[in-house]
């Protein structure tokens, strides 16, 4: 069975074993999405209503200015994985609860172990404090973080603030360029750290 097989089984146990308290209020899982061998995986908070509808993260909004800052570090969504920490929307878009978290947490866990990514970039805070709960979003954006933890094959994090932000805020959509930038730098920094 290869990666993407793998994937698609674990989305199909979890949909249905998921006791994620948000399966009640929204339309479908939205699980993640994109490449299986992927170097790079995107984890952000939560589907909004777009993702609820469609069942595939980062479709709206904030997924268009993904795909742009992609473009600009010459990636695609077919080269990357994208997924969120919460696979259900929760009700008018509020902030996902740390039960919520925990119940989605193993599915997350095992889309990793698959892929078994370089570099897991957090998208916003609640991403990152999944990982680091320690770490404000506004000290540790754009900086590579590492720390190997139990099961995980990946040790190298790199944390922006969420695309939703820079459209609220335009300001924000200059800092997160910037940060998106230093992908490809990041990549050669953990390639050299490996050999």
């Amino acid at each position: 069975m290869d990666k993407t097989e793998k994937l698609q089984n674990v989305h199909t146990k979890w949909t249905s074993k998921c006791e994620c308290e948000l399966k009640k209020t929204a339309t479908q899982a939205v699980p993640g999405f994109g490449s299986a061998s992927a170097e790079i995986v995107f984890i952000g908070e939560a589907p909004g209503k777009k993702e609820d509808e469609l069942g595939r993260p980062f479709v709206g909004a904030a997924g268009k200015f993904l795909d742009e800052m992609l473009a600009e570090i010459n990636l695609k969504r077919e080269d990357i994985y994208i997924t969120n920490i919460v696979k259900y929307r929760p009700p008018n878009n509020r902030d996902p609860l740390p039960e919520e978290k925990s119940a989605c947490r193993p599915w997350l866990l095992e889309e990793l172990k698959i892929i078994s990514p370089k570099l897991i970039i957090f998208l916003g805070r609640h991403a990152m404090n999944n990982f680091f709960p320690e770490l404000q979003i506004g000290q540790a954006h754009g900086k590579m973080l590492v720390k190997p933890f139990k099961g995980m094959a990946t040790k190298y994090f790199f944390p922006l603030y969420h695309p939703a932000a820079a459209l609220y805020d335009g300001s924000m959509r200059e800092i997160l360029m910037a940060d998106f930038k230093k992908i490809p730098k990041v990549l050669r920094e953990i390639a050299k750290r490996e050999n």
